[in-house]
């Protein structure tokens, strides 16, 4: 078995969506898609260890339990208590916030079944890479956000490592839906 994980080093500078991603599994670490509990200490401590690494001045509040708060109620937006993929791409300065543009655009059930079908464009009931692909530069395009083409594969590969659970390379509707 192999020694604890290295944490992916939070620093200031943008993050790539591949990097996003492992910064994302690092924190959320029993994968249930929320960073809560000790995940959320985990975090916010290397959240300041970064933030004072980067000669970020500390505020005048020095007990991490009130930092905390302060955190949580500036960017715990639905006041759960966790921090949820979308909340984090707002704390963390991604190159392309695509993480969110994906999330907005099937923000609904029914968004979410019409883009289905218009993706699925061999009927398959998966979305294939390919298919990912094509859904992601209208996306980024729908969003006005420059791509390139080694970009855009990087946004399709990554899309498929936080969904397609099962490792077969193509997006069932359950994975789609999580």
């Amino acid at each position: 078995m192999a020694g604890p994980q290295q944490a992916p080093h939070l620093h200031l500078a943008e993050l790539t969506a591949s990097q996003f991603l492992d910064v994302w599994r690092h924190f959320d670490a029993d994968g249930n898609g929320y960073i809560e509990g000790k995940e959320l200490e985990n975090f916010f401590q290397e959240l300041e260890s970064a933030r004072k690494g980067a000669g970020v001045p500390d505020s005048k509040n020095d007990d991490l339990g009130d930092k905390m708060k302060e955190f949580m109620h500036k960017y715990d937006k639905n006041a759960d208590g966790k921090i949820e993929m979308a909340e984090l791409a707002q704390i963390l300065p991604t190159e392309e916030n695509f993480l969110l543009c994906f999330r907005q655009h099937v923000g609904s059930s029914s968004e979410f079944m019409e883009a289905w079908r218009r993706y699925d464009t061999d009927r398959s009931g998966y979305i294939e890479a390919n298919e990912l692909k094509g859904f992601l530069s209208d996306l980024l395009k729908k969003a006005n956000r420059p791509y390139d083409e080694p970009k855009l594969q990087e946004y399709t590969q990554t899309i498929l490592r936080m969904f397609d659970m099962n490792g077969d390379g193509k997006l069932g509707l359950s994975e789609m839906s999580r």
